[in-house]
């Protein structure tokens, strides 16, 4: 048997148009819903708190929303590198004299690594040299092969980008960064040689950090050509610098060197 609305109502006690009420929090929930899967198509690597800085909201709400309907990133990181002991290691060619120091402007510390791409059967090497306080990619160099040139080619791009020299250079103690031409072309220029200690990935965490995003947002390059593989890097390398928000920066790289300009004029 049917009752009518009013009925109800006197007979629970409550207000007739509480029936009809509509809840709006869950129409709103679904508009960020929206917006946050925007973000996420555009920036697939994303987590709750770039989607936040993306959005202007805070990292709570856009948490709550993303494990209400499930949304996680498509892009994951595997599992991060652990710190090993110390114990008998060898002393590094040079100090490490960025250990626990962080720059507090642009050109004071320069970053530089290189990684490896899987590419079917082969491999291709790309070196990079990040600025410690922008967090900007300054200079880079593919190649077929870990040498030299490969590290000193993105030296190079990175002095001819920034057109400024850094006052420290900070890599690992790979040959490639020890070779005499690498070193000399540094020490003639008057910028100081930082190494980390043999065994010690934390030493350089800005390189570590950004080379596992930059691999995962890459993706799987089998299906590419060489000519394909080398433009997408350049493309993920201008996404990063320019468009991808730094969750420490809270903005992206290039935007925050560009701040900071003009802040000091």
């Amino acid at each position: 048997m049917k009752f009518p609305k009013s009925t109800l109502a006197k007979r629970l006690g409550i207000a007739r148009s509480t029936l009809y009420y509509k809840s709006k929090k869950k129409d709103a929930d679904e508009e960020a819903r929206t917006l946050i899967e925007e973000v996420m198509i555009g920036n697939p690597a994303y987590g709750h708190k770039r989607i936040a800085h993306e959005l202007d909201w805070n990292k709570k709400r856009v948490l709550r929303l993303m494990k209400k309907f499930s949304l996680r990133p498509r892009l994951c990181r595997g599992q991060k590198w652990k710190k090993k002991g110390d114990i008998g290691l060898e002393p590094a060619s040079y100090e490490n004299l960025v250990s626990n120091w962080c720059p507090i402007e642009p050109n004071v510390v320069w970053f530089a690594d290189f990684t490896y791409l899987k590419v079917r059967d082969s491999f291709l090497y790309l070196a990079t040299v990040i600025d410690g306080y922008t967090k900007e990619v300054l200079g880079f160099s593919i190649s077929k092969r870990h040498n030299r040139q490969l590290v000193k080619s993105a030296t190079i791009d990175a002095i001819e980008f920034r057109k400024k020299l850094p006052k420290i250079f900070h890599s690992d103690q790979g040959s490639e960064y020890q070779s005499e031409e690498h070193l000399k072309l540094l020490e003639n220029m008057g910028v100081s040689v930082s190494m980390s200690e043999k065994a010690s990935p934390w030493q350089n965490g800005h390189q570590e950090s950004f080379y596992s995003q930059f691999k995962l947002e890459l993706g799987n390059l089998n299906h590419f050509s060489e000519g394909e593989i080398v433009e997408r890097i350049y493309q993920q390398i201008y996404y990063y610098n320019h468009l991808r928000i730094h969750t420490t920066l809270k903005m992206s790289p290039r935007k925050y060197y560009l701040n900071h300009m003009n802040k000091s004029v």
